[in-house]
């Protein structure tokens, strides 16, 4: 079987969404934690703070979006020498040339969905120094043009929002449409196998290793 190309990404279920973005989020703000175990990474979907919506997903949930990340090299698991636990790791880093501040970007819109770039700033900030809002702009600007990002208006708009491209497309999410809607309105328990792969860009790999 033929490698997928290093230019294409996995448009993901809400659930993927929350175990992927908290995975990228926990690399940086509890890195002695990292790996996550499968308890530590339901811990992290359903917690209260830095998420939106607050979500209750079961073990067999994530796990079950883990398992399909597995297969999609979005996710790995390891097995660390100190235990017999398996933990779990995300590989964006190895499949994208995200920045820092790409990378906090990505992390933020997958867990709280749109947003504008003020408060992009100040939730990324906990994972990487953004020093300016024009360093925050070209960030995103680069994302927007790799196909990462859509926003409601041009960046230096007032009240422009932000929000990510991860979604399937039966969601049909798109910022000119979804005025009305939420990133996670919809069960906790919905289906996880509706996931299909599209171009993204074009970027270079990373060569350096994944978070």
């Amino acid at each position: 079987m033929s490698e997928e190309p290093k230019n294409q990404i996995r448009q993901l279920s809400r659930v993927h969404r929350r175990v992927l973005g908290a995975l990228m989020e926990k690399a940086f703000t509890t890195p002695e934690q990292y790996p996550l175990t499968l308890k530590a990474a339901v811990s992290a979907c359903n917690q209260k703070s830095n998420r939106d919506p607050v979500v209750n997903y079961t073990e067999s949930q994530v796990q079950d979006a883990l398992d399909a990340m597995r297969q999609d090299l979005l996710v790995a698991e390891v097995f660390p020498d100190s235990g017999r636990t398996a933990r779990y790791r995300h590989y964006m880093r190895h499949k994208f040339d995200f920045s820092e501040v790409q990378f906090a970007i990505i992390a933020e819109l997958l867990l709280r969905g749109k947003q504008q770039p003020g408060e992009l700033r100040t939730r990324a900030s906990r994972m990487v120094r953004i020093d300016s809002q024009e360093q925050l702009r070209e960030a995103l600007a680069d994302l927007q043009e790799k196909g990462f990002i859509q926003t409601s208006g041009p960046l230096e708009r007032r009240g422009v929002e932000v929000d990510h491209t991860f979604y399937l497309p039966s969601e049909g999410m798109t910022l000119a449409t979804s005025m009305a809607s939420t990133d996670d309105d919809a069960p906790d328990g919905e289906s996880e196998s509706d996931i299909a792969p599209v171009a993204v860009g074009s970027h270079r790999a990373e060569t350096s290793p994944p978070a």
